[in-house]
């Protein structure tokens, strides 16, 4: 069992050493969780615009991602972080409810015959991604001592490259496979990916769930936590806030990063078809047959990228030990910046997988890398509320691109697919510039490096 150093955080030293495939086991419920994300990252847009919606709609109308992220992410990680049953852990019952969720309203989606239900079992499916996903992060924290959380986080970048790779690859496949032919309002490809996904998505979190425990709490942990839970009863809400107020300085300039990365993300995935349409089909009738295949080229292209993120995932691991995660982030958003702003110039539907090589080294930064500074920066005992937080400062972004961008799209850009895609390669470079603000906290490399308890920071700090 884990000791407790007399602050009250768990000591770090004391956390077990674990082997590669002990990582890769516990993560692979992420793989699931990514599939289903996948899924409402590049499919959406086409269901909607399959179903009638403007281009210039796009944004407003996955405002759900954003929204249930803001609310849901930070409230489950404080309740986890004040949770604790005997048979199912701390965090595991969180991922596995949103788990099951996802699997029900993935097999729903394909049902959908107005924009109004798409958006509506959006919103159900995004609530139970949020619901998976927070807690799994804190997961990673709790469970592996300093010198291996890169490795961790690294991992779930892994699974997350080969989710959205299949979730991607199989919209592309399934096409071939099964022609033009709609339910409905709705391809019968579709159908196939989103159910594909509701297997995924249940399957994979099973395996981390039965195949890895939890470290438990200790005595004095336990009692101080059921006293917390009997004395105040909007505790989690109260632990956001004081969370918030007490975040150290530099978690607040990583905010900074996280705005410009994730609103050109989400400006990239809602856009990204219709730019591959214009540049590549020279078509913008969204209802005709060349779109529907540009959709489907879509896929294959965000999976090539995905396909590279979970190639480079583990290799970011060794370079962050020994150059800074810092910096490595920093090289990976110029990566990402240039794929960007070379991709809507390509007119041949092959030449366009070339920048993608350089978004996928990007992509995989961002699903690992921050993290490796956001958990150095936070007190252990806190992981839950402070990763919901660290994702409070993803939705953000989102929440602005989605009721900014419409307008931007619009009056700014023209109407003009290829501009917006332009416009998230100069976000990627803001980020990059933003990254260089951070001071590190310092690098664990090996074990003789974590008997210290985590950073306190100052007040002057904070």
């Amino acid at each position: 069992m884990a000791q407790t150093s007399q602050n009250g955080a768990v000591d770090l030293a004391h956390k077990p050493m674990m082997s590669t495939g002990q990582i890769l086991l516990m993560n692979v419920g992420f793989f699931g969780i990514q599939y289903s994300f996948g899924m409402q990252q590049n499919v959406m847009s086409p269901i909607y615009q399959f179903l009638g919606a403007s281009p210039d709609e796009l944004p407003i109308l996955n405002l759900a991602g954003p929204v249930t992220g803001l609310l849901i992410q930070p409230l489950i990680g404080a309740l986890s972080d004040r949770t604790w049953s005997d048979k199912w852990g701390r965090r595991k019952p969180f991922f596995l409810i949103g788990a099951v969720g996802c699997s029900i309203f993935l097999f729903l989606m394909p049902f959908v015959t107005a924009v109004w239900m798409a958006v509506l079992c959006l919103w159900l499916l995004d609530a139970s991604n949020n619901t998976a996903m927070e807690p799994y992060r804190a997961f990673i924290a709790d469970k592996l001592p300093p010198s291996q959380t890169a490795k961790g986080f690294l991992a779930q970048s892994f699974f997350t490259g080969f989710g959205i790779t299949l979730a991607n690859i199989s919209m592309f496949l399934f096409k071939w496979l099964l022609g033009e032919s709609r339910a409905g309002g709705l391809p019968y490809w579709v159908f196939a990916a989103f159910w594909v996904g509701a297997v995924f998505s249940i399957g994979s979190v099973l395996v981390s769930v039965l195949s890895t425990n939890e470290i438990p709490p200790t005595p004095e942990e336990l009692k101080k936590m059921r006293a917390e839970k009997e004395r105040e009863r909007f505790g989690a809400l109260k632990d956001i806030w004081v969370a918030i107020v007490e975040m150290p300085k530099e978690l607040r300039k990583l905010s900074l990063v996280y705005l410009f990365q994730w609103y050109a993300l989400f400006v990239y995935w809602q856009y990204v078809s219709l730019s591959i349409a214009k540049s590549i089909y020279g078509t913008e009738d969204t209802k005709s047959a060349l779109y529907e295949d540009a959709t489907a080229w879509t896929g294959l292209v965000n999976g090539f990228y995905n396909v590279v993120t979970f190639c480079v995932a583990f290799s970011l691991v060794s370079v962050a030990k020994k150059r800074g995660a810092k910096w490595v982030h920093i090289v990976c958003l110029l990566f990402s910046m240039v794929g960007l702003l070379i991709f809507p110039h390509i007119t041949d539907k092959y030449l366009v997988f070339i920048p993608m090589v350089g978004f996928g080294i990007g992509w995989a930064s961002m699903m690992g890398v921050p993290y490796i500074m956001a958990v150095r920066m936070v007190p252990s005992s806190r992981y839950g509320v402070y990763m919901g937080i660290v994702n409070m400062m993803i939705v953000i972004p989102q929440l602005l691109e989605t009721v900014s961008f419409g307008w931007v799209f619009k009056h700014l850009l023209g109407g003009n697919p290829t501009h917006a895609i332009t416009f998230a390669g100069v976000c990627m470079g803001l980020a990059a510039a933003a990254t260089l603000w951070i001071k590190e906290p310092p690098i664990v490399r090996d074990m003789d490096d974590v008997t210290a308890p985590p950073k306190v920071f100052s007040e002057k700090e904070k």
